[in-house]
């Protein structure tokens, strides 16, 4: 990633996000599945907006420092983002492969689903 610009990248992978928690970075962390299954399975620390609610509840999320979005696997998440950052969120990014590649390369007590 370039330090000469103000925007994140668009992806990044499970790997650096759990860089991210081990460095103390600060960043917020947004769910953009549906209640049910954040229910079934979450990572910790991550902040739930479902993706039909992100335009009326926009308020909720910081421009001031990186955001890192997830879903299932990462479509809802790569549309969440594009939105966002046609709305001036410059620093957001999508989470490759969402809570699943969580689970799988990460966190296995996550539930996969």
């Amino acid at each position: 990633m370039s330090t000469s610009t103000a925007k994140a990248p668009l992806e990044i992978d499970v790997t650096t996000l759990k860089s991210m928690f081990d460095n103390g970075e600060k960043f917020m962390l947004l769910d953009v599945r549906e209640k049910d299954e954040y229910a079934r399975a979450k990572i910790d620390g991550a902040d739930l907006i479902p993706l039909g609610q992100l335009p009326s509840r926009i308020n909720e999320v910081t421009k001031d420092y990186p955001l890192v979005v997830h879903c299932h696997h990462g479509g809802r998440s790569a549309k969440a983002v594009a939105w966002l950052r046609q709305n001036g969120f410059t620093k957001a990014s999508n989470l490759t492969g969402g809570i699943d590649a969580w689970s799988v390369k990460i966190d296995p007590a996550v539930a996969r689903y």
